[in-house]
């Protein structure tokens, strides 16, 4: 069983049909803010999630933790019996998450108007690359392909576009829009009393994540490149590396974090050409990196420890996970699996919540047919059909 469940979506029941990335992430959300996700998994075709190194007592450390706090349905959803379990639990639930191509789910009779009919209150929620309809709807794509059609990806980087380190366009523009709009769907059915059908396309998120440059370009500016405007490179906002090749983020960008930032690095006159030309600037920036490539990370964080100016080290990841601020307020916790410590990263939105990591497949499917009224005869059946798994 999930452990008790504690945060402001306790109560709040989910189905989640989606694997890989995108959707396990927003029901990831939604389980660490206390609602209870039954993920419905095919018995024969496993997440790919899973398959992920490393592994952890047999398990990917990735499943592990994407879909902790969650149980496993193990289900055929080609098999005619099937539609019978979900319809029977879709009765019982708030939210249902998919992630298939569109007409998939339709094709299985688990479409948003067949399933309404048994559960009107039923928030459906499709999340895709490009959305329910469009030129481009049925074509399969991923993180890099929504970037790059989004506009995101040109005005990113130096020269030519560059790979970000996570998936913006999957994390910010699918899971974090779902979850919003999920979120959105239950204060409307507060008022009205009715669910909906909710179509979200990771690519238009990524469209959306361009708040700034999209409203310039569409008030008459240019059109950015990389390295172009104050916020991607082109001025004294930028990444600066140090001695022993490591890197100092420099984001003074006011006044007086710049005069604070240049009386740092022992050059208070260079204040006053923080806002000049583009051609200025750029002499500038080499100047600055002459300075920073003159002293070793450890240096420069001693020096920019105490002032309050926007400069901060570039971290790795294991860095991160160690900073005092983010060990401080719970982001970094430690979670028993088969007798192994892992380390997980918390919700921001409820750090508190307890942690189950990820089920093994099929891990709770009897435990849910049986609590959905299944007898064990019928539980058996669907069993030795291959219906169900676990």
């Amino acid at each position: 069983m999930s452990p008790e469940a504690s945060g402001p979506l306790t109560g709040l029941k989910v189905l989640d049909f989606s694997t890989l990335l995108p959707g396990p992430f927003a029901s990831q959300l939604l389980a660490d803010m206390g609602a209870e996700v039954i993920r419905i998994e095919s018995p024969s075709r496993p997440d790919l999630l899973r398959q992920l190194s490393p592994r952890v007592g047999g398990e990917s450390a990735a499943h592990l933790s994407l879909n902790r706090n969650k149980r496993s349905l193990a289900l055929d959803l080609k098999a005619p019996e099937a539609r019978a379990v979900v319809r029977r639990l879709v009765a019982e639930h708030d939210i249902l998450l998919e992630q298939f191509r569109p007409g998939v789910m339709a094709r299985l009779g688990l479409d948003y108007p067949s399933l309404s009919e048994c559960n009107p209150a039923l928030i459906y929620c499709s999340l895709t690359g490009y959305g329910q309809s469009g030129p481009l709807a049925s074509r399969a794509g991923h993180d890099i392909n929504y970037l790059a059609l989004s506009g995101l990806a040109s005005y990113s980087g130096r020269r030519e576009p560059v790979l970000g380190g996570t998936q913006l366009a999957d994390l910010a523009g699918g899971s974090q829009q779902a979850v919003i709009a999920i979120l959105a769907a239950l204060f409307e059915r507060q008022r009205s009393g009715r669910g909906q059908h909710l179509d979200v396309a990771m690519a238009e998120g990524a469209l959306a994540l361009n708040a700034l440059a999209a409203a310039a370009v569409g008030a008459g500016a240019p059109v950015p490149g990389p390295g172009t405007e104050v916020l991607n490179g082109g001025g004294v906002y930028d990444y600066y590396a140090t001695a022993d090749d490591r890197y100092l983020a420099v984001g003074a960008l006011e006044p007086q974090f710049a005069l604070a930032f240049f009386r740092a690095i022992g050059r208070p006159k260079w204040a006053s050409q923080a806002s000049a030309t583009a051609g200025q600037q750029a002499r500038l920036k080499g100047e600055i990196a002459e300075v920073i490539a003159g002293q070793t990370l450890a240096y420069w964080q001693q020096v920019f420890a105490p002032l309050d100016c926007c400069v901060e080290p570039v971290l790795t990841l294991d860095e991160a996970m160690a900073h005092p601020q983010f060990v401080e307020r719970g982001m970094v916790r430690q979670v028993d699996h088969q007798g192994q410590k892992l380390t997980q990263l918390a919700c921001p939105l409820n750090r508190e919540q307890q942690i189950r990591p990820g089920a093994a497949l099929g891990e709770d499917s009897l435990a849910v047919l049986r609590e959905l009224g299944f007898g064990e005869e019928e539980v058996a059946d669907l069993a030795r059909l291959g219906v169900i798994a676990g």
